[in-house]
């Protein structure tokens, strides 16, 4: 098998929930495991003890942890379309207002220690997320829920305090994980790295310090649900940075790598002559952003923001940071999502120093306007960087600004975002669904993944319930694209780019095409190991 560069297009979702729906747990060519690599860190620290608990876990690397030994009642595909049942055997709103959603378990299922997932079980994992409410946002996924109602051992019925289309993609997240309540207290997050479901795997977490340095998943032998599992193990080991995990790909010691490669790696990749490495490109749903702490002194006038959304120049971004890796975005909706529009450029058109000069000047605005751009230094990839550096030059360059930039940990770097310390920073959007309401619900609605101070009453109460009522997401446009313009025009956030995603693999692994699906969600089952050459 020669190397090369397989571009998988978006149809592959279209497909998708016919073969996710056709699945069992038969699989598994035995074999040594399939090591993966990946530059997530997992650090279970006093600001963030519980990482990979349903209730408390918020973010791509935790939520692909989740996904291998958590079951939910509703799964996504490995493309875009309709999620299907997985822990439920069937799942449906039972009324014309979408107020009534009711879901059936499969028969027989088990937690991986034997005990029996009952309906009970189900309620008791939903109600604790809602219960507990974490600080990160996470709840608010569920936050349409009223109550949950059982029905015998398998019948589960969520009443739902207003219509929510998207509550199946909702019941897909691991925040909506079911977990067995001897393992979890209702009343506190289950701290460290220990997780037990009834998933397609078990987890055996190898913890070095307060790190999660390997996660082993092993097949989980009673497990029942809509997924076909192909292999008997995979280890997913975190890497320090991607240099580092290319060049364990390089001398073998893994079989695949994924999230984050570094711009230069993929290009290399694409080019090289060695034949025994597959790089796949898969669409992808990521966003970067800026936003902005709306209550800082230095941002708190609208006329701030806009200026700097008036000066950032996305194509140049793209172009010196990430190359044909990314595409400028001109909404926190990614241009493949149903719904977007490019409001800012509509809003702000080419970027202009003069246009940004005048609306600080009719706002009264000393400039240079002093400010500190805060990024993750280890959560997003190393080009994260090289990307502020980049918009500190462009903010710089215009006389109207004096930027410094400031890199933190992500241990560190959450935390204080959550609690305001930061006066702009910047942050990556993987998305809970692909859907329209996912990329502004959770930035925009109460209890937001930011902790935002900005709060906007036409979003909150009337567009996003409105689009929420559409069961025909293409009727949703009307709102999502108001919520849009609103945004663009008062700049809470302000959008970069959308990123392709990327696995490299050794040419005896099968599967890659299926490694991640279009919301970067890591389908570990659907490797296997073949033949190389």
């Amino acid at each position: 098998m020669n190397r090369k560069t397989l571009v998988l297009p978006a149809v592959i979702g279209l497909l998708a929930p016919v073969l996710a729906a056709c699945g069992g747990s038969d699989g598994g060519d035995g074999g040594d495991a399939i090591v993966v690599g990946t530059t997530d860190r997992f650090t279970a620290s006093k600001a963030a003890p519980a990482p990979l608990d349903p209730a408390y876990a918020y973010e791509v690397g935790s939520w692909n942890i989740l996904r291998q030994t958590v079951q939910t009642l509703m799964v996504q595909p490995r493309g875009e379309g309709e999620p299907v049942p997985e822990a439920a055997e069937k799942c449906g709103f039972t009324d014309t207002g979408n107020e009534r959603y009711a879901c059936t378990l499969r028969d027989g299922l088990k937690f991986a220690n034997g005990d029996p997932v009952t309906a009970a079980d189900v309620k008791y994992s939903i109600d604790r997320a809602r219960s507990l409410k974490a600080d990160n946002g996470v709840a608010a996924l569920l936050s349409t829920i009223d109550t949950v109602e059982t029905q015998g051992d398998r019948e589960i019925v969520f009443h739902l305090k207003t219509a929510d289309a998207t509550f199946p993609f909702k019941l897909s997240t691991p925040v909506a994980g079911i977990v067995n309540p001897d393992d979890y207290a209702k009343d506190k997050f289950r701290d460290g790295f220990e997780v037990d479901g009834s998933g397609p795997y078990t987890l055996q977490a190898e913890v070095q310090g307060d790190e999660l340095v390997k996660a082993v998943f092993t097949k989980n032998p009673g497990y029942k649900g809509s997924l076909t599992v192909n292999n008997d193990k995979v280890e997913l080991v975190s890497f320090e940075d991607a240099d580092a995990m290319g060049a364990a790909l390089s001398r073998g010691d893994i079989d695949l790598m994924t999230r984050a490669m570094t711009p230069e790696q993929v290009k290399e990749l694409s080019n090289a002559s060695d034949d025994t490495v597959d790089l796949v490109e898969m669409p992808g749903l990521e966003i970067r952003y800026l936003a902005f702490n709306t209550n800082a002194p230095e941002v708190k006038e609208k006329a701030v923001r806009q200026a700097m959304a008036q000066i950032v120049n996305r194509s140049e971004l793209v172009s010196k940071v990430y190359g044909s890796q990314a595409e400028p975005l001109y909404s926190l909706v990614p241009a493949t999502i149903t719904g977007h529009s490019n409001s800012f450029f509509n809003t702000y058109g080419d970027p202009s120093v003069d246009k940004a000069k005048s609306l600080l000047s009719k706002a009264g605005i000393t400039t240079p306007v002093k400010l500190t751009l805060s990024y993750t230094t280890d959560h997003y990839g190393s080009a994260t960087g090289l990307e502020f550096e980049e918009l500190k030059r462009q903010l710089n360059d215009s006389g109207l600004f004096d930027v410094t930039v400031e890199g933190v940990p992500w241990d560190t770097f959450r935390p204080a975002q959550l609690k305001g310390e930061y006066e702009v920073y910047g942050l990556g959007w993987f998305p809970d669904f692909p859907d329209a309401d996912n990329f502004l619900a959770p930035f925009f609605d109460e209890d937001n993944f930011l902790n935002s101070p900005y709060t906007n009453s036409e979003i909150r109460d009337t567009l996003i319930p409105e689009s929420r009522r559409e069961a025909d997401r293409l009727s949703a446009a009307e709102s999502v694209t108001k919520i849009q313009d609103i945004v663009a025009d008062h700049v809470p956030v302000l959008p970069l780019w959308q990123g392709k995603q990327y696995v490299a693999a050794r040419d005896d692994i099968t599967g890659t095409a299926y490694a991640l699906n279009s919301s970067s969600t890591l389908q570990l089952w659907e490797l296997g190991r073949g033949v190389s050459g």
